[in-house]
């Protein structure tokens, strides 16, 4: 997502994928592997030679600072590539790749990555196309954190979170810790703001997690930069 003005920021965050049929064409003949909720599939700085799709299940993507505090960068789910950057360039992981949940999964030794490529050409333009949309994503994100305040990039994320979180009720089971994770924010912060959409009757809270009421406030609150 690049930079826009406020007017123009109704193309919220979404998730980057490749097409369903360059994903079955990427991954065809796999083996499907199974993981647990907290299972690793890769820490930063590891020596990348897999990537990896998500053929169920939620995985996190998590940069940490070498002093350990964590910032959530992405969250990837059905149909999705995970590792994919090391996995091209054979440089250690950028980040650390976590499932949130059971997680059902393929993968491809970088090997075999390139071997897919040059037989089936479709797929390197797909590759550059996720990398593509994974580079807007950075861009969007450090525009969001140079011009657009806690509230805004909340909101924005809450926004994102509903639309590939949430159970039939509209709830998403995150923690405001989790969220804090996310913005970069900390929990108090986070935590402050969520009680005022609360009281305003915009977001409605329980243990563990959250649901719009008010998705038109929400959304405003979203395409609204800071003025500070």
């Amino acid at each position: 997502m690049a930079f826009a003005s406020a007017n123009d920021r109704n193309d919220l965050p979404r998730l980057a994928r490749i097409d369903p049929l360059q994903f079955d064409l990427l991954f065809s003949g796999c083996k499907l592997e199974r993981y647990a909720a907290g299972q690793h599939l890769f820490v930063q700085e590891d020596a990348a030679d897999r990537i990896y799709g998500v053929m169920s299940g939620t995985v996190e993507i998590s940069i940490y600072s070498p002093g350990g505090q964590k910032l959530v960068a992405n969250i990837e789910l059905q149909r999705s590539l995970v590792g994919e950057i090391g996995a091209l360039d054979g440089r250690p992981r950028t980040a650390t790749a976590i499932c949130l949940t059971a997680c059902e999964l393929v993968s491809l030794s970088r090997t075999q990555l390139f071997d897919r490529i040059e037989k089936n050409p479709s797929l390197a333009r797909a590759m550059i196309e996720l990398l593509c949309a994974r580079l807007r994503w950075v861009s969007g994100e450090l525009g969001d954190q140079a011009f657009f305040g806690i509230e805004a990039r909340l909101a924005k994320r809450l926004v994102f979170l509903a639309g590939v979180m949430a159970d039939g009720a509209g709830w998403i089971p995150i923690s405001q810790s989790e969220l804090g994770e996310f913005l970069g924010a900390t929990r108090e912060s986070v935590n402050k703001t969520l009680n005022d959409w609360r009281n305003r009757q915009i977001i409605a809270i329980k243990r563990g997690g959250l649901r719009i009421t008010d998705s038109k406030a929400l959304n405003h609150i979203a395409q609204s930069q800071d003025d500070d």
